[in-house]
């Protein structure tokens, strides 16, 4: 008779221990050790194993030359959605495994029902399974977001093995799979959403999507700290990793890449929630300033990049004076410590007394921005609230400042200053290296400064 073993495995890291503990020795998390019972397979001579039951491999084949590899079975197909076919790099490569993560309720099963309402119309069927809805409860959403393609399937199971065979009746040109954490496979004897179920089951849906060509979509949840949860060997598995983005107070949501097998990574594209479901933004930076106001001081339009777009948003500070013997240094939608920088250059460098200034910074419409581009536009609308002087409304700003207080170039700029001149603007602020590229055309006029005091006295109005 096999003879069973009892280990505890880390849910966040997968770290095995052969005794419990309140913390995991890897990754140091507190009270993620579950208990595993492990038997050992027996072999078919009789004896017991040591090794634990595997998965089945994917079928094995002869090596091919690179002459040889057929590359038309990863023929995209057509999305329907522009937006999400951006961030896949132009659509669904037939074979693929992609996980989508974000927050409860930022939209997840609402964008991919749509997505596999729009493929369905026009490539077969295309099935999504739900593991935390009843059939009623899929009809009453799907009704309410006016899905209505004939091949579009549905159906409501937790079972791996039910789940396989289903989409091998089925025959779909795409799954989803809703969510990962909510499947859980006989073979393993552990709770669904552990480590040890998570692997087993994208192992082997890796293999069915591999083998059969079809596309799935796994969607994860996410930790208190917003990453996926699980291990990261899931992240690993998948051929792409796509993040839904959103602050629950806003509308706009932002589907970001950030790993893509057969496309560009750190591509984005953008949505609008409303009462129907996901609606794409097609011109993203019309809608980031449609309610920026009119002579107010303390805000400046920047021009960043979001993978291949260029994207304008309004960028606003607002310095008060502060009660507090170490003033509030506060930012929404960059980081804090590109705040205590810029902050820190402006006190050094030209002399703005904001050691007893709270600071408040903020970018509007709910999007983060990680490049260094930005310090420009974050230095000018502080001083501009500082000051209360108004930056002139016809110019937009962009470049990283350097801890000398000089500007340093930013990549792409004829690309964002051509999206600026499409908007109206009149100017541009950046850096001299940059501007002396060739860069006629544009129709706007480029006004180059070398140090931050020269964008800022160039850009603030009299």
């Amino acid at each position: 008779m096999a003879k069973a073993r009892t280990e505890y495995v880390c849910r966040e890291c997968g770290a095995k221990s052969v005794r419990w503990a309140g913390r995991c020795p890897e990754c140091q998390a507190w009270n993620t050790l579950d208990e595993r019972v492990v038997r050992a397979a027996t072999s078919s001579g009789g004896g017991s194993a040591s090794r634990t039951r595997l998965t089945a491999p994917m079928t094995a084949t002869r090596p091919l030359r690179l002459a040889e590899i057929d590359v038309t079975d990863f023929d995209r197909v057509p999305v329907g959605i522009e937006e999400f076919g951006r961030v896949l790099g132009g659509g669904i490569v037939p074979g693929s495994l992609v996980l989508i993560g974000g927050d409860p309720g930022v939209g997840k099963s609402t964008l991919l029902a749509q997505v596999c309402n729009e493929v369905a119309k026009e490539n077969g069927p295309v099935l999504y399974i739900s593991g935390e809805e009843s059939m009623a409860q899929i009809g009453l959403r799907a009704r309410r977001l006016g899905l209505e393609a004939h091949d579009l399937l549905f159906a409501s199971d937790t079972d791996l093995g039910t789940i396989i065979e289903v989409i091998e009746n089925a025959k779909p040109t795409m799954v989803v799979v809703d969510s990962i954490q909510s499947i859980h496979s006989a073979d393993v004897e552990s709770s669904p959403g552990s480590v040890s179920q998570l692997r087993e089951c994208t192992l082997r849906l890796m293999q069915l999507a591999k083998n059969s060509g079809v596309s799935i979509f796994l969607i994860g949840h996410v930790t208190k700290e917003g990453a996926l949860a699980g291990p990261k060997v899931l992240e690993h598995m998948v051929d792409t990793v796509l993040y839904l983005e959103g602050e629950r107070y806003h509308a706009y949501r932002l589907l970001r890449g950030t790993k893509n097998r057969f496309g560009p990574t750190h591509e984005v594209g953008v949505f609008e929630m409303r009462g129907e479901g996901m609606v794409e933004v097609a011109n993203p930076s019309a809608a980031f300033l449609s309610e920026r106001g009119e002579g107010t001081t303390g805000s400046s339009v920047l021009v960043t990049m979001e993978g291949t777009r260029p994207l304008l948003v309004e960028v606003q500070a607002l310095a008060s004076r502060s009660s507090l013997a170490v003033p509030r240094r506060a930012a929404n939608g960059i980081e804090n410590n590109r705040l205590l920088l810029v902050s820190a250059v402006l006190g050094r460098r030209l002399g703005v007394a904001l050691h007893d200034q709270d600071l408040y910074v903020n970018v509007i419409g709910g999007l983060r921005i990680d490049e260094p581009a930005a310090d420009l536009a974050v230095a000018l609308s502080i001083v501009s609230s500082f000051r209360d002087r108004e930056v002139d409304p016809r110019t937009v700003v962009t470049g990283e400042i350097g801890l000398s207080g000089e500007l340093r170039s930013v990549g792409q700029l004829e690309i964002r200053l051509r999206e600026a001149a499409k908007l109206g603007f009149e100017r541009a602020v950046v850096p001299r290296s940059t501007a002396l590229r060739d860069m006629a055309g544009l129709g706007l006029e480029l006004v180059p400064a070398s140090t931050l005091r020269e964008a800022i006295n160039a850009a603030l109005l009299a």
